[in-house]
């Protein structure tokens, strides 16, 4: 290991899939060791992992580290959000924990809007419209399902506060990862006691928000990672909080992140409040906010329709009127919670490879159909469109990315831009500073800009009107429900 100009920091990511840990240099951004870990999701009705899971792909991907984890000054947690964690009085598990691709909650969903005043009240008291994305709704559906489960929970954690928890043995959060649970509101920065109440959750289970910026402890002497004794532990945040960090983004740079989930967000100075329930008013984890719209269905459902169709993920071609919906797993944005699959349009002279490209065009549709609710009314927009997460080096998603949106689009060199926001806000313990600005000096954000291209419209309009007219099928419920 070569000798760093600055101090060291940690910076990680526990997504759906994997633990992700970086050690890197606060003077200049270069990662000098990195370590990963996979965890198992269940399949079925629900999407479930056992949290200690997540702790254990911790402990493997510091060890991959070596002595560059353990010169380390300062750590910081970034987490797949949205996540139900429920422990008992001794810290442990109660069930696996239900991810934010878990939709069974959506009935508890549409019945915690109703009953809370509505859309609008909902914005304006939270910033968002919860789905069943929203840990709120899965509580209710966990009191309401296993009622046993809540009367053995003693504390209540998002997945990255679970790890920050166990490093430290205090139980914080921040206000990026807690403006996604539903019960935080957005307008006084504190839980909501409404909310609260509502669901049956007592407040004194829940995590005190960290401020930006504070020291939520050290790392304890009684485990076995390899970090010094004194180890700062930084808040943490949401995967999307701490990408945004990562990018070092400014207001007005729109992001599309491709990953198991699509996201589009900004950086914004104004409190978003949308009350059609597209955009989140998400915090971010600096003080200002990160309005954003999310799909359950991008890289993954596109990856199984190549699957199933026996071509590989770039194998697609020009051409055809086929339009592909690919909810697999239900939908987000647009909420369809119970939609399937939907193709519409098949032909005799149709090719598998048309089938494929039109699964990339349904995957980004939704997606840039939000950008322009997510970004602020003057924002420019000729500013590139930052490609981000594990499809943006596709050439296939980067040319139905420019295709369908018009605007120039720049790809970051920069990877696992989640764990190097996390080290960003490590570093910035260390330095004073404020973690974008941490960012902007590594350059993350640089990288080739692709010209715009003439905006392929009558695509943009065809599946619109398709999504339109196959509505009642989409919007469908079990008979379960």
């Amino acid at each position: 290991m070569s000798a760093a100009e600055g101090p060291l920091v940690v910076g990680v990511d526990t997504s759906t899939q994997s633990t992700k840990a970086l050690v890197v240099d606060a003077a200049t951004g270069r990662i000098v060791a990195s370590g990963q870990a996979p965890h198992t999701v269940t399949n079925g009705a629900g999407r479930e992992s056992d949290p200690r899971q997540w702790w254990d792909a911790l402990c493997t991907a510091l060890r991959q580290c070596g002595e560059a984890a353990h010169e380390a000054a300062a750590v910081s947690i970034g987490g797949q959000q949205h996540g139900l964690v429920t422990l008992d009085e001794h810290g442990e598990p109660v069930r696996p924990a239900l991810l934010w691709n878990d939709v069974r909650s959506a009935p508890q969903a549409r019945r915690l809007v109703e009953e809370l005043g509505g859309p609008k009240a909902w914005a304006e008291r939270t910033g968002s419209v919860p789905g069943a994305s929203f840990t709120a709704t899965k509580w209710a559906w966990l009191a309401e399902h296993e009622p046993e489960a809540v009367r053995a929970t003693k504390a209540v954690r998002l997945p990255h506060d679970y790890l920050t928890e166990r490093l430290t043995g205090q139980g914080t959060t921040d206000r990026g990862d807690a403006s996604g649970t539903g019960w935080w509101a957005s307008g006084t920065e504190a839980y909501d006691e409404e909310t609260l109440a509502h669901i049956g959750l007592d407040p004194a289970l829940l995590p005190r928000v960290a401020r930006p910026g504070e020291v939520v402890g050290t790392v304890r002497d009684s485990h076995d990672l390899p970090f010094s004794k004194g180890t700062l532990v930084a808040p943490g945040t949401g995967d999307n909080a701490a990408a945004a960090l990562g990018l070092g983004l400014r207001p007005g740079t729109p992001v599309l992140s491709l990953g198991t989930s699509g996201t589009v967000y900004t950086v914004s100075a104004r409190r978003p409040t949308d009350p059609t329930g597209t955009v989140a008013g998400f915090a971010d984890a600096r003080g200002d906010w990160l309005p954003l719209a999310c799909t359950l269905n991008c890289t993954l459902a596109v990856d199984r329709v190549a699957a199933l169709l026996g071509l590989d993920r770039e194998a697609v071609e020009p051409g055809g009127s086929v339009t592909l919906l690919p909810y697999l797993d239900g939908e987000r944005t647009p909420n369809l919670p119970h939609a399937s699959g939907l193709l519409h349009g098949l032909r005799h002279d149709t090719t598998a490879g048309q089938l494929l490209q039109a699964a990339y065009d349904g995957a980004v549709h939704a997606l840039l159909g939000a950008l322009d609710l997510v970004l602020d009314a003057d924002a420019d927009r000729d500013t590139p469109l930052l490609l981000i997460g594990g499809g943006a080096r596709g050439t296939t998603w980067q040319q139905t990315v420019r295709r369908l949106s018009g605007r120039p689009v720049q790809v970051p060199q920069a990877r696992e831009l989640v764990a190097l926001g996390a080290a960003a806000q490590a570093a910035g313990l260390l330095t004073g500073e404020d973690p974008a600005a941490v960012a902007r000096r590594w350059n993350t954000a640089a990288g080739p800009v692709l010209e715009a291209v003439e905006r392929d419209r009558s695509t943009l309009e065809r599946i619109t009107g398709v999504l339109s007219d196959a509505a009642p099928l989409l919007e469908r419920r079990p008979e379960t429900d």
